[in-house]
């Protein structure tokens, strides 16, 4: 708890000095998680890598049951803290990964990402712990990942819980441009606290902001501001290259897990929606309808709808939203 605390603190006191300056390194060395991170060391596509990961036991009777977490593009492991703390007074075990490519693990120099292998990473690392089952939580690009997760391993997923995932739309049949990793990877270069905040307002919070959610501008911009950037940048390109060109809406009908989507109402992220024509862009990111569409693609689904909300409703209300999730999980499965 003192650990927590003392993370939290220094996360606040940065933002209070001025956050923009903030500097970490390639796998944010310098920015405190809240829980103890462990690594899982293991060989990938030829490479030795570290998949860094909390393992968070239950505060209390537990019931055991647990919940893995898979984290956003623009998000890590850490950003799940609340829900993490709500979960363990359940009960509930939490394994919280950052995933290859990302925030405090390994950044291979040559690694062709994608969904199935990010599925099989965290496989792995559950196997490494002797979890055989397990509800898969996941957020934005984490949702595109629990999909992909929960379609790979179906014996092995107790529940799925996306919340606000991307994906519920394929942006290339829509009319985005397809953009080459290297006009990717010179947006990535100009990424700085004030461009990141400036986009999570605009799409994740409806133009509301409150100071806390600079703790997480603060940590995912302090990667590109630290050393090790090079890396940071061409593993953020070669992610968002994967979100654009592997979608998995068009297999929501195979997914034969008890399923539940929980969508903040006011989201209208659409990754690339920049590159589209005006008249494209803007029916992009309809979060209402998106959500409504994949819950009935996803047999037996089920949607929680938050009319108040954004992207990020974990991180936004995270009172309503861990009473909604916790209210998931404890009912029966279909």
């Amino acid at each position: 708890m003192i650990r927590r605390l003392a993370a939290v603190a220094a996360a606040l006191l940065a933002s209070a000095a001025g956050a923009e300056t903030a500097a970490y390194g390639e796998r944010l060395e310098g920015f405190a998680y809240p829980y103890q991170v462990s690594t899982f060391a293991f060989v990938s596509q030829g490479e030795p890598v570290e998949m860094a990961y909390m393992d968070i036991a239950p505060i209390g009777p537990a019931n055991g049951r647990t919940v893995v977490t898979l984290h956003g593009k623009n998000f890590c492991a850490a950003t799940f803290e609340s829900a993490i703390g709500a979960l363990t007074r359940a009960g509930y075990r939490v394994i919280a990964p950052d995933q290859i490519g990302f925030c405090k693990s390994s950044k291979p120099a040559a690694y062709q990402y994608s969904f199935n292998q990010l599925a099989a990473n965290t496989h792995a690392l559950l196997q490494s712990l002797k979890i055989s089952r397990a509800t898969i939580l996941g957020h934005s690009m984490g949702g595109m990942l629990a999909a992909r997760y929960a379609l790979s391993y179906p014996a092995e997923v107790e529940r799925l819980v996306m919340v606000n995932p991307i994906g519920l739309e394929d942006w290339k049949a829509k009319g985005v441009p397809y953009a080459p990793i290297d006009q990717l990877l010179a947006a990535e270069r100009k990424t700085s606290f004030d461009s990141v905040k400036a986009y999570q307002l605009k799409y994740y919070y409806s133009g509301e902001w409150r100071a806390p959610y600079d703790r997480w501008v603060d940590m995912y911009a302090g990667m590109y501001a630290g050393d090790g950037k090079d890396q940071v940048e061409r593993a953020s390109a070669r992610t968002s290259d994967m979100i654009y060109t592997q979608p998995v809406v068009y297999e929501f009908p195979q997914i034969a897990v008890p399923t539940t989507l929980m969508i903040g109402q006011l989201d209208r992220t659409a990754p690339g929606a920049n590159r589209a024509a005006p008249e494209i862009a803007k029916t992009l990111g309809d979060y209402p309808a998106l959500g409504r569409a994949a819950a009935e693609a996803v047999p037996g689904a089920t949607l929680v709808a938050f009319d108040k909300l954004g992207h990020s409703p974990q991180v936004q209300a995270p009172a309503e939203f861990e009473a909604a999730l916790l209210k998931v999980l404890s009912a029966p499965a279909p």
